[in-house]
């Protein structure tokens, strides 16, 4: 079993920057991949970018593509999502994601990101 706990949402205007985090406990080791979603008003359920455990390209949606950038922390059960030249339309509550090796996915509790015009 893993755990993900998200921290970082919260309000900004457009154009400015705010900065996700999500920390994985329990079985780590398992892990093949770590990302963000989010649902926006729309209820579209949509990948904003995600990270290999170990190695390999990052990947991004072409929505946020060049305004967001994912990484990992030392510890290695940390990811961060940085972003920048935020607008309206990133709106979303941002869901936290892994899967595991056996394709198992796990979610976090979900943080509200709101952008104001």
């Amino acid at each position: 079993q893993v755990q993900l706990v998200e921290s970082g949402g919260g309000l900004v205007q457009a154009g400015g920057s705010l900065r996700l985090s999500c920390t994985a406990s329990g079985d780590i080791f398992s892990l093949k991949s770590m990302g963000w979603y989010r649902q926006g008003s729309g209820n579209q359920h949509e990948l904003v970018a995600s990270i290999p455990s170990s190695g390999g390209s990052t990947n991004y949606a072409d929505s946020v593509k060049v305004r967001v950038t994912i990484s990992r922390e030392q510890a290695q059960n940390t990811i961060d999502l940085q972003m920048n030249s935020l607008r309206p339309g990133d709106t979303a509550v941002y869901y936290c994601h892994a899967m595991s090796h056996s394709h198992f996915t796990y979610w976090g509790q979900g943080t509200q990101v709101t952008v104001s015009s």
